[in-house]
């Protein structure tokens, strides 16, 4: 039955199995190079027809499946172009829509729950960590402005442009909710002379973001709390949200929506960074759910606007970055290849399986699977930011951020949208 499955499935490119009893047998067009796959257990086939998803990580991470030249990037991308091409294929996909009628119970994430969730990826070792993000550890979307970015640069490029479209002026009040290792909570202290104040749930997160802003001297203006983003009280003048709302889980949008509301000052703007899918409402891969992101999602723009236009704010920019993940996790992935000796020196082998199978399903899904990164803009009054996007265009240009006394660029831009209204 796979056979029949993989036969009708691959229409482009070229796959080899080798099946537990040494049968061979050759998938698609055999002018192409060929990816070959080993089977090692007589169970394998079963479970790979019955839960695809689940199944092929597992197998590749207990060693039951092995990719000659260890070519797993290869084996996933051939398989996932081949199921765009074909989406209605019925075998492959009802196991997807049997998790969307569970996903909400699949995603309720209250306090205690989140902090396990969070602790499961974000507690591990910050020397693997170290091994493959940059110096800042920024672990979200790199924002590619040039085709020769580097990693660094283009994660650079990322915080700069999440200050522009915050419109920071020295002394706001920044609410920073899943400040991940302090980098971004540092950056807009230290370069735009805002007062940061980062939340997380991640115990190892929180003990290095603190001990950076002792380090550089910024515990003054930078502090990072162990805390759920509900429990936060004050008002701030800027929030923003990277890489975090992935863990909110659909059954919390309303009160996550709310918490912005309600902590945002009446002239405050706020910023949410977040991967999405470009295909609408679906559910989170099972092998993603069990051994990386238990309780995550990436959603639709359809489901997050929808309750966002309830919540009392104004939705005042949109932008979709689509391939800068895809660029990101390649750099992540090439860094974590090199160092693999290292990684296994923190990690037994079957983890470095796992970690080498995340980072390619990432970057293939980013690249040819409708996944991309939603960046929104909102206010709770209409004329909080500029009526265009001049602004943007003319803080990179002049390339500095805005931290002398006096009116800034965005400060200028507000006034004059104030005018051209009275």
């Amino acid at each position: 039955m796979l056979s029949i499955f993989l036969k009708r499935l691959i229409k482009q490119g070229s796959l080899v199995v080798v099946y537990p009893d040494g049968q061979t047998i050759h998938y698609g067009h055999e002018s192409s190079p060929a990816v070959t796959m080993h089977f090692h257990a007589r169970s394998l086939p079963r479970k790979l027809l019955i839960n695809p998803d689940l199944a092929l990580g597992e197998a590749y991470m207990d060693g039951t499946l092995t990719v000659d030249q260890d070519d797993i990037y290869g084996l996933i991308e051939l398989l996932v172009v081949n199921l765009t091409l074909q989406p209605n294929v019925w075998h492959y996909r009802w196991p997807a829509h049997l998790r969307r009628l569970y996903r909400r119970l699949s995603q309720f994430n209250p306090a205690g729950r989140a902090q396990r969730n969070v602790a499961h990826h974000y507690d591990l070792s910050g020397a693997l960590y170290d091994l493959f993000l940059d110096a800042d550890r920024q672990y979200s979307c790199a924002y590619f402005r040039e085709a020769g970015d580097t990693l660094e640069a283009a994660q650079r490029n990322k915080k700069t442009l999440i200050a522009t479209k915050l419109l920071l002026a020295p002394e706001h009040r920044v609410l920073d909710i899943g400040c991940g290792w302090g980098g971004l909570g540092l950056h807009l202290a230290r370069d735009h002379g805002a007062r940061v104040t980062g939340v997380t749930l991640s115990h190892e997160q929180h003990k290095i973001a603190e001990e950076r802003s002792q380090t550089e001297g910024l515990d003054d203006r930078a502090q990072f709390l162990l805390q759920d983003y509900r429990d936060i009280d004050g008002a701030f003048d800027r929030i923003v949200s990277v890489g975090m709302f992935e863990h909110v889980g659909v059954p919390h949008y309303k009160e996550f929506f709310a918490t912005l509301r309600d902590r945002l000052t009446d002239d405050g703007v706020a910023l949410l960074h977040t991967i999405g899918r470009a295909d609408g409402p679906g559910a989170t891969n099972p092998w993603i759910a069990n051994y990386i992101f238990p309780g995550g999602y990436s959603p639709a723009l359809s489901e997050v606007l929808a309750i966002a236009e309830q919540s009392g704010l104004y939705v005042t920019d949109v932008e979709v970055w689509r391939l800068h993940y895809a660029e990101t996790l390649k750099k992540w992935r090439n860094r974590f290849e090199a160092n693999l000796d290292r990684v296994r020196s923190i990690y037994d082998e079957q983890f470095c399986r796992m970690w080498r199978f995340y980072l390619v399903a990432s970057e293939v899904a980013f690249r040819h699977n409708g996944h991309v990164v939603f960046q929104i803009q909102l206010a709770k009054k209409q004329d909080a930011v500029p009526l265009t996007r001049d602004y943007l265009t003319i803080r990179e240009r002049l390339d500095e951020p805005a931290t002398n006394a006096g009116e800034t660029i965005s400060d200028g831009s507000i006034r004059a949208t104030k005018r051209w209204f009275s």
